[in-house]
């Protein structure tokens, strides 16, 4: 995949989830998260299209301003660099009087080095066009050299910031926010690429400085800037996808099927069929009610026995009260499926009940737990040993 298309995708992706995300802006535009959010999104999204060399040749050519794209590109880079920081402000919470003063010194400060670029640009002389390597290029040039430099240290202090707080934040967020941790373990590997891609750049420039001529390092820089692009609107994207409701319902309802699949060969129950295009809502609502269903139907086949044991075996292993109950009960259920499939008339009159555990809980156990594990097999050896 070439450099221009890594900066075409994330950029569509980002104008994708601006699509999304402007609906819940309209409804909440006095949160400031959602402000800060919609905003990293408007700008990151024209952004990776503009820094294209081809887009930055035609932008040169339609304006018919030679380099008028490294004010525009130099410009949006610092403003999105200053976003993300604010992003990450809001995102982290705190103090209100804090985080709003930590926003507008934020804000001031790329600001004036944004308008800093534009200025700069426009006192200073660049008259040939340079796609990839205008930094390098025109290092020793007055005026450009100190909109380069100013570039260059805004971009390193605004990627810096945002690769550590997110790493920060990403070893203290609680290990139930998957997509939280997984979109912050995203923007910190774009952090490093991006600060590679810095590294390049500044070291491309000091070269300059000292009378040498490092022409291959623009190549590298593009490869690096655009892995992190990519990385980074992947690492603001996966929080608002995955923090909606529809991701929500969609891990509830992956997360069932071990639970489902048991029961649907155990239990005689009757569902009412599905259209192909039914949302996730539904299809988990239709889930949970075949599984509340099933455990009823099964209830005569409940073993008390089969939960003292595995209640037993679990806290023996240093497991805590609330675990050991759900390891029990799923130790019940995988039971009493086994001795349904196996056609096993119910042996209680008086039916034992579950004690109440979360229906993810009992699949994540029913699947992984050695102790349901060996319940479920000797109730197998029981059920082969029958005549």
């Amino acid at each position: 995949m070439s450099s221009g298309l890594l900066l075409y995708l994330p950029g569509s992706v980002m104008f994708l989830a601006l699509l999304i995300k402007l609906p819940a802006l309209r409804r909440d535009w006095d949160q400031p998260l959602n402000r800060a959010a919609c905003t990293l999104l408007a700008v990151g999204a024209p952004l990776t299209f503009l820094a294209s060399p081809s887009t930055i040749s035609t932008v040169n050519r339609l304006t018919g301003v030679v380099n008028f794209s490294a004010p525009l590109v130099f410009g949006l880079i610092t403003v999105f660099s200053g976003t993300c920081v604010v992003l990450v402000l809001q995102w982290r919470g705190g103090p209100p009087a804090i985080v709003r003063r930590a926003t507008r010194l934020t804000v001031a400060v790329f600001g004036a080095v944004t308008v800093a670029i534009v200025v700069l640009f426009v006192i200073g002389d660049a008259p040939v066009e340079r796609v990839r390597d205008l930094d390098t290029y025109y290092a020793t040039t007055p005026w450009i050299r100190e909109m380069i430099v100013c570039f260059l240290l805004a971009h390193t202090v605004g990627t810096s910031a945002l690769t550590v707080l997110c790493g920060k934040w990403m070893w203290r967020a609680d290990r139930s926010l998957r997509p939280l941790r997984t979109g912050l373990a995203l923007i910190v590997c774009g952090g490093l690429l991006d600060l590679a891609y810095l590294a390049a750049k500044w070291a491309s420039v000091a070269a300059r400085w000292a009378g040498r001529d490092w022409v291959a390092s623009a190549d590298v820089a593009l490869t690096l800037v655009s892995g992190a692009a990519l990385l980074i609107g992947a690492g603001f994207i996966v929080p608002l996808a995955g923090g909606s409701a529809a991701w929500r319902d969609f891990t509830q309802y992956r997360r069932l099927y071990p639970l489902w699949k048991a029961l649907r060969g155990a239990a005689r129950v009757r569902t009412v069929p599905l259209a192909w295009w039914s949302p996730v809502g539904i299809r988990l609502i239709h889930r949970e009610s075949f599984i509340d269903d099933a455990i009823l139907a099964l209830a005569s086949r409940f073993d008390p026995a089969v939960r003292g044991r595995a209640y037993e075996a679990a806290r023996g292993q240093g497991m805590s009260e609330t675990r050991a109950a759900v390891v029990a009960d799923a130790a019940v259920l995988a039971v009493a499926c086994r001795r349904g499939a196996a056609g096993t008339e119910g042996e209680h009159p008086a039916p034992y009940r579950l004690g109440g555990s979360p229906l993810g809980a009992l699949a994540r156990e029913l699947r992984t737990s050695p102790i349901v594990a060996a319940a479920r097999e000797a109730a197998t050896e029981t059920t082969r040993a029958r005549p």
